[in-house]
Order: structure tokens, then C-alpha cells, then sequence
């Protein structure tokens, strides 16, 4: 059975907030989209040639580049995009669909549970943009209310300036002497998929590795773009961390690896269009854009679709080791388990502390 699919069964029964159940109206079904991109450009234009997106990160630029990208794609255009934390947009959509006051387009975040509940709530339209058959089934809704539309994922990202031979591999690799107040992580209890990847470890090596970590005196900060620059910056203060993502090649002096024997966390970042969304033509195109070959080739990253190479010197998503790209939306649904070892992280480094990463000019 899809992942999608176990998710879309979970949350029609967890969900308390059901406006209505799309299934009963039985037109769900959507043909996959048969118009060029260029048409449906051209049904944007007309209709004011302006999408409010929403997307899940935290750093504010983070989504300069896709703004950039979309806008020289598509002259005329003009993209609103805004970058917070999954866990804040999550809930501001949700008290726009309880007050019938929507003006969000298209929301694409790593709060993977949110999707089916919304689904369940008829909050989102249904489409299939080009391509859509080819996006693995484990990735998309059955009913294409959702999809993933690219993978992140965590790697173990160190300054090679600082480093010399100990280029850490395995999560026991930063427990040596040399890392010792030289690693800068994020908080575990204040971002889920960080919270996962901890989850993985610890399962892995036990209570003891965490115990040992601890005793390296790592820096927590807030936000997983700030780790990955703390190394950088920090002229050898921090030297690596491994809740952070530059991508999967080395960047001048960062340089990355992959445990072979440990696990890492991997994703796909789901989107949706608002089924009150105020401009639905101008937000296929974007989904019908991010998801379209010219798109997710330029990436730099594994693809979302199985007919998309993957980088050069690795697998496909779906068969680089140490990682299952499906296993974090089935963790994040059993929202309870999240909750108990968010609090078992915050007993021992306590809340995170500092400003949210988007204004901390980290």
C-alpha cells in the first residue's frame, strides 16, 4: 500500500476539524494536466499573473533562487513567497480555512502530516500537473490532492580547512577528541525531521551515544541552515555538524559524507494548492513548473520523479543506502510519539532558546 495512502487512511480517522469528506461528492478524479505549459502561462496572465506561495524553511532567502527562476521563466509573473518554519505556516493556513478567509495558493512544507488532514477537510484541489505519472507513487496522493515536489535531506557537512584526516563518516565519529567543542547542531525538539534523525541514531547506538555526545559540548542553535553556516564562517570555532543540508556536493571549503553504517533522514517536500485558492491557474503553473523536467534537473538533488537522472555519482533516491525517503511521513503521523520525545530531548538540553532562525541573522 502507498505511503500516501496509509497516511490518507490515518488522518481520516484522527482528523476533528472535517469541513465535509471529499470522497462523497465522488468527482475527485482529475485527468492528468493535456495543456503546454505556455497555455496554461497564458491562463495565469488572465488571471492577474500574481500566486501567494507558502514554503516551509528558515532562512528568509532560502527561496530567492525558485522566485527568481519561476519569474524569468514565465515574464509577467510575479511571485510571492514566503519562508517560515513548517510548524508556524501550518497553523496560520489552518486558521485561514476555519475562517473561510484563504489567500494562500499553494503551501509546500515538511509537515507531512498536515496533508491528509487537509484532504480530509476539502481545503485542497485536486490536480496532476504534467509529469505526474511519473512521480513515484509512494511520493504523491492516490487522489493527487498532494505530492512530494522535491527531496531534502541531512548529510554530515564539515570545514575542510579545519578538519585535516578526520573526516567523520559514522555518527560515533563525532564523538571523538577532536570534535569535542567543535560541533554545531540543531535543536532536536524544534524541528521534527532533526528530532527524526536523532530518533535513527539513537536507535541505532543507544542512550550512551547521545550521553556521549552531550559530553562534546555541542552548540544548539535554532533553524538548520545555521549550522551549515556556523561552520563555515566560524574560522575553526565549530568544524561540523550533521543536522544541516548543502546539498549533495562539496561547497568550498564544506565538504559532505553519508553514513555508510547509520542511517540519514530523507524527505519528500510536500506541496498543495488551496482549493480556495484565489489564483488556481497561476498556482498549477507553479506545481506544473517545480515538478517539470526542466525543474527538477536543475536542482542539483534527487528528483521526485523516476524518469529524472539522478546527480552524477549517486543512485536514485529510492536506491541511495542509508536512507528510505518514506519513513518519515509514517513517523510524523503518530504526532503522540513525536510529542514524547520532543519532551525526552528538552529534559536534557532544555527549549530551544534564541530567536527564530529567519530574524536571528545567523
Amino acid at each position: 500500500m502507498s505511503l500516501f495512502r496509509i497516511l490518507a487512511v490515518a488522518a481520516s480517522l484522527t482528523s476533528f476539524a472535517v469541513a465535509f469528506d471529499p470522497q462523497l461528492g465522488f468527482n475527485s478524479f482529475v485527468e492528468v494536466e493535456t495543456r503546454s505549459i505556455d497555455e496554461i502561462y497564458q491562463a495565469a496572465l488572465k488571471e492577474g499573473g500574481t500566486l501567494t506561495v507558502w514554503h516551509g524553511g528558515d532562512e528568509k532567502t532560502q527561496q530567492n533562487s525558485l522566485k527568481t527562476a519561476f519569474e524569468a521563466r514565465f515574464p509577467g509573473m510575479t511571485l510571492n513567497i514566503t519562508v517560515d518554519l513548517s510548524k508556524y505556516h501550518d497553523v496560520n493556513l489552518d486558521q485561514q480555512i476555519a475562517t473561510d478567509s484563504v489567500y494562500v495558493d499553494s503551501i509546500i512544507l515538511q509537515t507531512l502530516h498536515d496533508f491528509p488532514r487537509w484532504k480530509s477537510q476539502g481545503a485542497l484541489l485536486p490536480y496532476k500537473p504534467s509529469g505526474y505519472d511519473n512521480v513515484y507513487p509512494a511520493f504523491k496522493d492516490v487522489d493527487a490532492y498532494y505530492m512530494g515536489l522535491f527531496i531534502i535531506g541531512w548529510s554530515n557537512t564539515f570545514n575542510t580547512k579545519f578538519l585535516n584526516s578526520s573526516v567523520p563518516i559514522e555518527y560515533t565519529d563525532f564523538l571523538k577528541p577532536e570534535f569535542k567543542d567543535k560541533l554545531v547542531l540543531t535543536y532536536p525538539n524544534d524541528d521534527d525531521a532533526v528530532l527524526y534523525q536523532f530518533n535513527l541514531i539513537m536507535k541505532q547506538y543507544g542512550n550512551g551515544w547521545f550521553e556521549a555526545l552531550l559530553a562534546q559540548n555541542p552548540r544548539w542553535v535554532r533553524g538548520t541552515a545555521t549550522p551549515a553556516t556556523l561552520v563555515r564562517s566560524s574560522n575553526g570555532t565549530y568544524a561540523a555538524t550533521f543536522t544541516s543540508s548543502i546539498g549533495l556536493f562539496s561547497s568550498s571549503p564544506l565538504n559532505i559524507s553519508h553514513p555508510v553504517e547509520g542511517q540519514f533522514v530523507t524527505w519528500p517536500q510536500t506541496g498543495a494548492i488551496l482549493k480556495n485558492a484565489p489564483h488556481p491557474e497561476s498556482a498549477k503553473l507553479f506545481h506544473s513548473y517545480i515538478l517539470s523536467q526542466e525543474r527538477q534537473n536543475s536542482t542539483g538533488s534527487w528528483s521526485v520523479r523516476n524518469d529524472v537522472a539522478p546527480p552524477a555519482g549517486y543512485p536514485s533516491i529510492m536506491e541511495m543506502p542509508g536512507t528510505n525517503p518514506t519513513k518519515f511521513s509514517e513517523w510524523m503521523m503518530d504526532r503522540a510519539a513525536v510529542e514524547r520525545l520532543r519532551f525526552f530531548f528538552e529534559t536534557r538540553i532544555g527549549s530551544a532558546q534564541g530567536l527564530s532562525p529567519l530574524i536571528d541573522d545567523l
